[in-house]
């Protein structure tokens, strides 16, 4: 894995350094000394995540000569959101600490809502950042994105990727239960994701990139293999999590997009995030946690979709039933209300093709199915192994562990299709003329979902 994660940082453009293992918070200073030499260090945390960390942070600090400025702690509780007004709070402290020590580095001690933060605070700022990790609860460590929310709508604001990450597998090992299995189920995304760019590259719409696909994927089965040791809080099992969280965000960073890290399984997620599914929970229902059920929804799907032949599809007759796109807006207006119907118009219009485009893409898919059908057989897991396996790490298994019901799961599969501009398995579907029955079968009586 160190030879991956070199190659992945030689490509990205935006982070440096990547520091994890046991016992590496203490030796951080000198990393943290390259990033920004010169300048005073100020720490920001919120009270659980100084306790674990924020102390020995400043003491790793302090030996390698780093001046540090007062630290800006928020409180345990409420749990902190990723708001514009808390951004903007750091953005003062960091302003009050550059008027006493001249440049500062802004270093994030905690996990996704404080790394979004600090680099959200930073970019506007024009500053680089670090951080100090204390969960595997996410894959956006090494992202360059920061999803904010502003008067209730989140939104994702591109930002600069820090350049430094440092990930101390005892502290990570003893984070809350619930963030690990949160990690667990983002970075499992990334096989249903995987499948929907096998999908894409083979029907002509976004070509493989062999090395981003290898920075991401080469890791994934086996940090997932071991979800008991990680609901056990067994640090050696937090290597290869943490390495494929970390892989994910450097892997968009060279891609410059996140089609290496996502497909439609975090549409689910995001459109049960614009419902504000979790917002008032304490702490608030995970990315990952949604984006769990999310991946099992898809890899329902795919299992469905893989029982039938593309090689033996009657093209001419999926063509002949090819809805025109007045229709298709139609039915997305019917799915969707409001702005939100404007954006899925715009999103589904870009990969809607004419008759003879779908003739040219299914003919396509068709030609090359033997090789593409090993490869998805290759890249997915079946639907209740998966299950299974988030139970085992403790993250969400069934609709109802985050509030949900299997119709209204159900009743997302439309809008995750519609959703956004990148091309699925759920359009590959749709463009055979198979998406309404395999929706059907697969939340039929003695389904994964009954």
């Amino acid at each position: 894995m160190d030879s991956i994660l070199a190659q992945a940082l030689e490509g990205a453009d935006q982070t440096d350094v990547v520091s994890t293992g046991r016992g590496v918070l203490d030796d951080c200073g000198p990393a943290l000394a390259r990033c920004a030499p010169g300048s005073a260090a100020l720490l920001v945390a919120d009270e659980n995540t100084w306790r674990v960390a924020g102390e020995r942070t400043s003491r790793a600090l302090e030996t390698a000569g780093i001046t540090l400025a007062a630290p800006l702690v928020f409180p345990a509780r409420p749990t902190l959101y990723a708001s514009l007004d808390n951004a903007a709070r750091i953005r003062e402290a960091l302003a009050e600490a550059e008027r006493q020590h001249g440049p500062v580095l802004p270093v994030a001690v905690g996990a996704g809502t404080l790394n979004d933060l600090v680099k959200m605070a930073a970019h506007q700022s024009g500053r680089r950042y670090a951080v100090v990790g204390t969960a595997a609860s996410m894959d956006g460590y090494t992202g360059a994105g920061a999803p904010i929310s502003d008067n209730g709508v989140k939104i994702t604001m591109n930002c600069t990727a820090p350049q430094a990450v440092i990930f101390d597998l005892d502290i990570t090992a003893a984070a809350p239960q619930w963030m690990v299995a949160s990690g667990y189920g983002d970075l499992a995304a990334k096989i249903p994701g995987g499948a929907d760019w096998i999908l894409a590259d083979a029907a002509g719409v976004e070509a493989m990139d062999d090395h981003v696909w290898k920075l991401v994927q080469s890791g994934v089965r086996d940090a997932l293999a071991h979800p008991t040791a990680l609901a056990q809080g067994e640090p050696e099992a937090f290597e290869g999590l943490v390495d494929g969280l970390v892989l994910s965000g450097l892997a968009m960073q060279v891609y410059g997009g996140t089609r290496p890290a996502s497909g439609a399984e975090h549409y689910f997620s995001h459109i049960w995030e614009l419902d504000h599914l979790g917002a008032d929970d304490e702490p608030p229902l995970s990315h990952g946690f949604k984006v769990a059920i999310g991946t099992l929804a898809m890899l329902a799907f795919y299992e469905a979709f893989m029982e039938r032949d593309l090689a033996s599809l009657d093209i001419g007759q999926a063509v002949a039933q090819w809805a025109a796109w007045d229709q298709v807006e139609a039915d997305i207006r019917r799915t969707f209300s409001g702005p939100l119907a404007e954006h899925a118009v715009k999103e589904t219009r870009t990969k809607y093709v004419t008759p003879q485009g779908l003739t040219e893409r299914l003919t396509r898919l068709q030609d090359g199915w033997g090789t593409t059908r090993q490869r998805l057989q290759d890249q997915l897991v079946a639907a209740r192994d998966f299950q299974a396996m988030l139970a085992a790490a403790g993250a969400p298994s069934r609709p109802e562990d985050i509030g949900l019901t299997a119709q209204q799961v159900r009743e997302t599969f439309p809008k995750a299709m519609y959703y956004r501009s990148r091309y699925t398995v759920l359009d590959v579907a749709r463009e055979a003329g198979w998406y309404d029955e395999i929706v059907d079968e697969i939340f039929a009586p003695g389904g994964i979902w009954s």
